[in-house]
């Protein structure tokens, strides 16, 4: 009768730890849910960090457009195209090679 009894405690106590490792590794919130958690917060800090990186470069570029005339000068005529009063602007083109 004692042996019987164990061998359902037994039973039951397997069943109820394969429910509760189930819930564990596959419901919502369990282990398989935090490891893609874990690797989107991966691909998200190296994103920010790029980003992070960008904005600084940007920073630097408005500080240096703000504090120094040159830099405005030379952002003027590189991108726009810009001259100054009684300069003459000479544009080479290349041709095709004959």
């Amino acid at each position: 009768m004692q042996r019987t009894g164990l061998s359902v405690l037994g039973v039951l106590l397997f069943v109820l730890f394969a429910f509760l490792q189930y819930h564990l590794w596959f419901e919502s919130d369990g282990i398989r849910d935090m490891v893609i958690l874990k690797q989107t917060l991966l691909q998200q800090t190296i994103e920010n960090d790029k980003l992070k990186k960008r904005n600084e470069a940007l920073l630097f570029q408005i500080e240096r457009l703000q504090h120094s005339q040159d830099a405005a000068e030379s952002r003027a005529r590189n991108e726009l195209g810009m001259i100054k009063k009684d300069e003459t602007f000479y544009q080479i083109v290349k041709g095709k090679a004959e």
